[in-house]
């Protein structure tokens, strides 16, 4: 899908045209740029550090002043009451009272929507026990752990049942589980129909979640189209093979590619679309077990750092899942 551009009969929860914004002391943060995302997406926009992701997520949630162009939420212009009413803001940083209880803390931003309390009350014993937070309604936020603080951030943003979902950093500091049981979470929030916007570090967060994806570099989209067509463009894949067996550096007692790693590790890489068969046979045929096989680098992340130039080279590779975005 050409950027800023969508179907006719398509509904766009976001439509960006030409934004561009200024600071102070002549840093352009946002070139002109432009892309949407429709009704019931789950879109990943993505970018380095002082890309431009936070002030494109500033002036559409209200929050800093556009230089020009258009961002529209649902049609009603970017910090406008009615577009801030169809969106609820999951922001990187805590922004709450850490000494007021959690109930309370969900029960007041009802409150900034009109929300009648006995409603309020309802809504947040409802997305509490969804998020697992019910037993700890009555604790002050300072008393929750940071996993905890980062789904408090998510209900509170959802007490007003939002139509789009800002996510910035959403999972940042927590541990594997809590990730992946707020990833469940807000999989199902999509498929219900709310339509979600997320910004991550965490690129093997946006391939497994998301539908499409923006890349914003230096003020300027670098790509806006498709997740699945996007990752089709990697040419080439290393995976990392965890073998039983102990296996030598002599050439003769590995694949033909294979880098040995250790005396239990090799890493082979493969050609866009072709197959591991090959490989498992010839360590087959050499009496060498693969116990387990991985990608060493997300393909997200490959794209993502050969997209952003010397940007991208700040990635954090070693971990396999996680770059300065």
């Amino acid at each position: 899908m050409t950027p800023g551009m969508m179907s006719e009969t398509a509904e766009a929860a976001l439509e960006i045209t030409d934004l561009r914004k200024t600071y102070p002391g002549g840093v352009v943060a946002l070139d002109g740029i432009s892309f949407s995302v429709l009704k019931g997406d789950f879109f990943a926009l993505l970018g380095p550090n002082g890309a431009g992701k936070s002030t494109t997520m500033g002036i559409v949630s209200g929050l800093v002043v556009r230089g020009s162009g258009l961002a529209r939420v649902f049609g009603h212009d970017a910090g406008s009451v009615e577009a801030k009413s169809c969106i609820g803001l999951v922001p990187q940083e805590f922004n709450f009272s850490i000494f007021e209880k959690v109930e309370d803390i969900l029960v007041q931003q009802a409150g900034y929507f009109g929300m009648p309390r006995r409603y309020a009350l309802g809504r947040s014993e409802t997305l509490l026990k969804k998020l697992g937070l019910w037993e700890k309604r009555h604790a002050q936020g300072l008393k929750l752990s940071g996993g905890m603080k980062r789904k408090l951030l998510i209900a509170r943003a959802l007490m007003h049942e939002p139509r789009l979902l800002v996510l910035d950093e959403p999972t940042a500091g927590v541990d594997v589980e809590t990730r992946r049981s707020m990833w469940e979470f807000i999989t199902t929030l999509n498929k219900a129909g709310t339509t979600i916007i997320l910004s991550t570090h965490y690129l093997e967060e946006a391939e497994q979640l998301c539908k499409n994806i923006a890349i914003i570099d230096n003020g300027t989209i670098l790509a806006d189209t498709n997740m699945r067509d996007f990752l089709r463009t990697v040419a080439r894949e290393t995976y990392v093979l965890d073998i039983e067996q102990k296996v030598t550096d002599d050439a003769s007692g590995r694949p033909s590619g294979a880098v040995v790693v250790d005396e239990h590790t090799l890493e082979v890489t493969v050609a866009k679309g072709e197959g591991l068969n090959t490989i498992f046979k010839s360590l087959d045929k050499k009496g060498l077990t693969v116990l387990g096989c991985r990608a060493k680098q997300n393909r997200l992340e490959q794209l993502f750092v050969g997209m952003t130039g010397e940007n991208g080279k700040e990635a954090k590779t070693g971990s396999g899942d996680k770059v300065s975005a």
